[in-house]
């Protein structure tokens, strides 16, 4: 009798274990790009106050005045310039993702073009899983912090899309795979800072 070979999975991402299945996949809220939005909206300034600055410059002489299709030109430079501008910031969204297999947890983080980390944490490993929902903004739109305390120390995820969602998402995966973590509210005295990280 032949030998069957195990079923090949399919993979999601480029350090996938063959034996590894992808089980739940999130990433940041979208407003961790307003840096980039804000900086790529001004720049679709720069083509108009450029014409506005020739038209100031040449008063005194309507024939240099700049056109009508120069406007426009300097109009779409402006917007391909904003838009030039506004994709590191979506790149850095778009592929910094956080992985939950049914082995372990995995943060991807793009910083920038060139600049990746990558946190890989054993599901056993994980104790505790909260968020919190701090202010106006966070609650209007939607967005928070998951706290997870770990074996190896507390992993801080900022910024998150529907936290309670993603930690009921996550809590039954560790359930699922057997693992027995809790979670409690988070209270004023527990809230955490940008600066903490993995230890």
């Amino acid at each position: 009798m032949a030998k069957q070979k195990p079923k090949q999975v399919q993979k999601y991402f480029e350090d996938q274990f063959d034996d590894e299945n992808v089980l739940f996949v999130f990433r940041k809220h979208p407003i961790v790009m307003r840096k980039g939005l804000i900086i790529g909206l001004l720049a679709w300034l720069v083509g108009p106050l450029y014409t506005l600055l020739l038209t100031v410059i040449y008063k005194n002489s309507p024939d240099k005045y700049p056109s009508t299709g120069f406007f426009f030109i300097s109009l779409l430079a402006g917007i391909v310039l904003g838009a030039l501008l506004f994709i590191p910031s979506w790149i850095a969204w778009y592929y910094s993702v956080f992985i939950v297999t049914d082995q372990r947890l995995i943060q991807i983080t793009q910083k920038g073009l060139f600049n990746r980390s990558v946190v890989d944490m054993a599901l056993t490993q994980i104790q505790m899983v909260n968020y919190q929902i701090a202010g106006l903004q966070e609650t209007l739109l939607g967005f928070g912090t998951i706290m997870m305390q770990t074996y190896v120390g507390d992993l801080v995820i900022h910024d998150v899309h529907h936290p309670s969602r993603i930690q009921k998402k996550i809590l039954q995966i560790l359930r699922d795979e057997g693992i027995n973590a809790s979670s409690y509210p988070i209270g004023k005295e527990s809230a955490t800072t940008d600066e903490e990280e993995t230890t």
